[in-house]
């Protein structure tokens, strides 16, 4: 038995992606407890509870209705898990982090800039933490990439090149990620967000400049995408994302181009690799597996490493986004950040 007392946490929303974080978190012997969950559909609470019983576990109870949660179970709680709809995620973080709760919160943080701006206040306020569930920022990959980079190991920045791709279009036919009132956009503003975030990380400073084309290809929200920037040192940055193509696994690369080297990634981390001048191919970087965000916020909330996912990112996302979908509303005409 472990020493420390585990984080007793709740989950909210227990849909497919919170499935798959809660098989790694209960394979995480005595860090964490989860004394309820909160759910409003029953099959996604019954398959839940499936996951625990397969893991040897006794499932939680479900208290669907957040606000009654949080009245009975908050002085019983340390944190919250949030893996909701994005429109839900802003009023969802507030009231756990006024209810004295710290908080994972899955991406993209908010729907627009004004939420994350009062995010950060609700932190500042509460003193709280809320940490953004990027894999990419929270991985060992993408950590040791910005490192390499900051230090100027590599030498000064070029440009980024990232690609995406997943046959998003027909997996997700009526599900609410193609509803553009509870998403806030499509493949690009959903799986797609591992990428901008990603490059902003390995960036490491401001877009000045943003081009972009959105196509939905019949639907209510974006398929394709395509996307130019400008980086504050003038660095110039292209990303595409795909989601209509071959029913495969979530994909993607992102070049990094410096004068003294090459480095190449994943949006969300899992791979790193390096070739220097004079080297004639790329070098993976070996770093120690990581069982996912989860893990990454108990770190963070331990005080073993720093936040490297704020709600400060959470801002910047929504920045970014929001110039995308200018630039697209004007057929690729150039804004200014």
């Amino acid at each position: 038995m472990s020493a420390k007392k585990p984080v007793r946490t709740v989950i909210i929303g227990c849909g497919g992606m919170a499935r798959h974080h809660l098989r790694n978190i209960l394979q995480m012997n005595d860090t964490t407890e989860i004394p309820v969950v909160c759910e409003p559909a029953p099959e996604q609470y019954a398959a839940t509870v499936a996951v625990f019983e397969a893991a040897g576990y006794a499932p939680p109870p479900n208290q669907p209705d957040l606000d009654r949660l949080l009245a009975e179970y908050a002085d019983r709680l340390d944190a919250a898990f949030i893996v909701t709809p994005h429109a839900f995620h802003h009023a969802q973080t507030k009231a756990c982090l006024e209810a004295g709760l710290d908080v994972l919160l899955e991406k993209p943080m908010v729907m627009r800039a004004d939420e994350a701006r009062d995010l950060i206040e609700t932190r500042d306020r509460t003193g709280r933490l809320l940490v953004v569930a990027f894999p990419g920022s929270l991985s060992p990959e993408i950590c040791k990439a910005v490192a390499m980079l900051r230090a100027g190991e590599l030498g000064q920045l070029v440009s980024i090149s990232a690609t995406t791709w997943q046959g998003w279009d027909a997996g997700t036919v009526g599900m609410w990620r193609q509803d553009p009132i509870v998403s806030g956009g499509g493949f690009l503003f959903d799986t797609g967000a591992h990428m901008l975030n990603t490059v902003a990380d390995l960036a490491g400073e401001g877009f000045t400049e943003v081009i972009a084309w959105l196509e939905n290809c019949g639907r209510q929200v974006d398929i394709l995408s395509a996307v130019m920037a400008r980086l504050k040192s003038g660095a110039l940055v292209t990303m595409h994302a795909c989601g209509k193509t071959i029913r495969s696994v979530c994909t993607s690369d992102v070049y990094v181009f410096c004068t003294e080297g090459v480095l190449r990634a994943g949006v969300w981390g899992g791979y790193l690799e390096v070739q220097r001048e004079g080297e004639r191919e790329m070098t993976p970087v070996k770093l120690p597996p990581s069982l996912g965000v989860w893990e990454q916020f108990l770190a963070v909330r331990a005080k073993r490493t720093p936040n490297p996912c704020p709600p400060e990112v959470g801002l910047r996302m929504a920045v970014l986004w929001d110039a995308i979908k200018a630039s697209a509303a004007q057929q690729g005409a150039p804004v200014h950040v």
